[in-house]
């Protein structure tokens, strides 16, 4: 009986996966593999894996005698060499379809905290100052320009959420045409008059060569004074180095649920920032979507291993 392989996981349980796994013919197996080495010993003689935080390196890839799928548990696939996956002829599928939603929720959630300067507020009053106007100039919600940088699934989503409100939204993504943006009644704009004049920017991008650190120091010090900065995307997207050193300044704000290195080390400057709301890696979560997510993945690996017609190919 050929064998699927579970490397890791953090749900309280995998009866589904286990339920269309084995009832598909395969016997599953279950670890909590955190290195390369483990992953290899587990692995080796699996026909696919089902991944969501180990190293799926390109010397893991060489050892794989059988393999043929790899699905990522969640939309991003960075702990995977997609390269190395290619050349072996291995497919490599992710779920870009659950969390939409919540994802979309808490990007909005943290721009409206934001621009109304609630945690800011928050703080200053717990520390015993009561001033009837927030620390910073505030805009009304009609005055200010909602941008996103991507206009994907959650971007839209997103944009949608902004309308109730009344933000002017706008967008700008190398792979949407103007005419398909505006198509959703968002302003095209290109990536340079949105860091030039949005109020809120907000990263909806994959974590590519091309898009890691697309927002750094230089496009930080572009940014319009006052302007607040949302990433539920990918954590490589910012230099958050660069970010914390800006936000000193106190030029400029942002909300964080992704970061660079996760967890986000004690000594990271970003902790020390007043002007800032980091959250844990949790925009993707709801009682709903974790089952969801599960249930995804272990379909799309049914599909690869006995039709070979999976729904979301990454390579």
């Amino acid at each position: 009986m050929e064998k699927v392989l579970i490397t890791d996981y953090g749900f309280k349980a995998i009866h589904q996966e286990e339920t269309l796994i084995t009832g598909a013919g395969f016997y599953l197996q279950a670890a909590q593999c955190k290195t390369q080495e483990e992953v290899l010993e587990h692995g080796a003689d699996a026909v696919a894996l089902l991944v969501q935080w180990a190293p799926v390196t390109a010397s893991v890839i060489g050892g794989l005698r059988q393999c043929r799928l790899i699905v990522r548990y969640g939309i991003g696939v960075d702990n995977v060499d997609l390269e190395a996956a290619k050349k072996k002829g291995i497919v490599v599928c992710n779920v870009p379809d659950y969390c939409i939603a919540e994802v979309a929720d808490h990007t909005v959630s943290l721009a409206l905290a934001l621009a109304r300067q609630i945690t800011a507020t928050h703080n200053r009053l717990i520390a015993g100052e009561w001033q009837i106007v927030p620390p910073q100039p505030a805009l009304p919600f009609c005055e200010m320009k909602f941008a996103t940088i991507g206009f994907g699934r959650i971007a839209r989503e997103v944009l949608k959420r902004a309308v109730p409100f009344g933000f002017r939204r706008t967008a700008c993504d190398p792979y949407v045409s103007k005419e398909e943006i505006e198509k959703h009644g968002v302003s095209y704009a290109t990536f340079e008059e949105i860091v030039g004049t949005a109020d809120l920017i907000s990263l909806h991008l994959p974590l590519t060569e091309q898009t890691h650190h697309i927002i750094n120091k230089d496009v930080l010090r572009r940014m319009k004074r006052g302007a607040i900065l949302i990433n539920t995307s990918r954590g490589g997207l910012v230099d958050t180095e660069a970010l914390a050193e800006v936000l000193g300044e106190g030029t400029l704000a942002a909300g964080l649920d992704v970061f660079e290195k996760e967890p986000l080390p004690g000594d990271h400057p970003l902790r020390k920032c007043s002007n800032v709301i980091l959250t844990s890696h949790t925009a993707w979560y709801s009682e709903r979507s974790v089952p969801a997510l599960q249930r995804m993945a272990a379909e799309e690996v049914v599909r690869g291993l006995t039709t070979g017609n999976v729904h979301n190919r990454v390579v």
